[in-house]
């Protein structure tokens, strides 16, 4: 009776899958809305049976991925099957949500950077390296048409645009790392509240305030601080990517501690709601604030704010 309930449900999710496969690639003004949720039903079936049952289910999308359209969807069955397949074990497995946030994200980048490498390798198809040529292009006539009316004027501007493309060329593996986390977290927002009223135990994420980023992310952004230093690295080599993605990402991470001892502050003062969510807006606008807010994040991990604030209000 259970095998046959789990191939009955095995063959609906399937079905599922494969009308959200058919909007998503018909369809254009559904298809922003199926690719939203083409995660459900992996997360709804790994939630409930064991692992080499969701195994079985993602071969079976990815033959229907061929078979409704083309192999080009095979990709988008892959990358979506695996990162729900990973979201519905671990719920089956009683983990965090957080755990659940962190594993979905990188079994995502994981098949982002797959995919990119394949399509350069056997289709030879730099999706980066053409769309980035293809604004430079842009901007060049843009600029030739600009220099008509003020000369000279055009030659800062591309000078400056091709600082830009440098440095996002130097960061994109931090980039890469942040739009998969972004993405996964708007999936997660979307397809855990339906898995839940299917039954399916979603864990709750815990309060912003009370998140905590090990301290030992302190010590290595200080490293990397001190080995730039140290290293003077030229642009373009490893050492200079390397470092200056590690020094991006820590500076991140310190940033949303600062974003969160706001809110710790804030529910320890009563303020407001809106005035942690004011002060996180405008940093984004106002960097002298933002250098404040990360200043704050490491004086929290380094000398514990949170538990001096706490043994003052006791």
């Amino acid at each position: 009776m259970k095998k046959t309930r789990m191939l009955t449900e095995g063959a609906l999710m399937l079905a599922v899958f494969t009308i959200l496969l058919l909007i998503f690639n018909y369809v254009p003004f559904l298809s922003l809305v199926a690719v939203l949720i083409l995660l459900t039903p992996f997360i709804i079936f790994s939630a409930k049976y064991s692992l080499k049952y969701s195994i079985v289910l993602l071969f079976g999308s990815i033959i229907i991925s061929f078979l409704v359209g083309t192999f080009l969807l095979i990709p988008v069955a892959i990358a979506y099957g695996t990162t729900g397949i990973v979201i519905g074990y671990c719920i089956q497995r009683k983990k965090s949500k957080l755990t659940i946030y962190i594993a979905a994200s990188l079994v995502f980048l994981l098949n982002t950077i797959v995919q990119y490498i394949v399509s350069i390798a056997f289709f030879k198809i730099d999706v980066l390296k053409d769309s980035i040529q293809f604004v430079r292009e842009s901007m060049e006539k843009s600029m030739k048409i600009m220099d008509t009316f003020e000369k000279g004027y055009s030659d800062q501007m591309m000078d400056q645009f091709n600082m830009l493309v440098n440095s996002l060329t130097t960061l994109l593996p931090s980039l890469l790392l942040i739009t998969s986390f972004l993405v996964v977290w708007i999936l997660l927002s979307i397809n855990l509240p339906i898995a839940k009223r299917f039954q399916i135990e979603v864990p709750k994420w815990g309060s912003f305030r009370d998140l905590q980023i090990p301290k030992s992310v302190l010590w290595y952004y200080l490293i990397t601080v001190v080995l730039t230093i140290i290293l003077k690295p030229v642009q373009g080599t490893f050492e200079n990517t390397a470092l200056s993605n590690l020094n991006f990402i820590f500076q991140l991470l310190i940033l949303l501690q600062g974003f969160s001892f706001l809110y710790f502050f804030s529910h320890e003062k009563k303020w407001p709601k809106a005035i942690p969510i004011l002060l996180i807006i405008f940093s984004f606008l106002l960097l002298p604030l933002q250098y404040i807010i990360r200043i704050l994040g490491i004086m929290d991990l380094g000398f514990n704010l949170r538990q001096m604030i706490n043994r003052k209000s006791s």
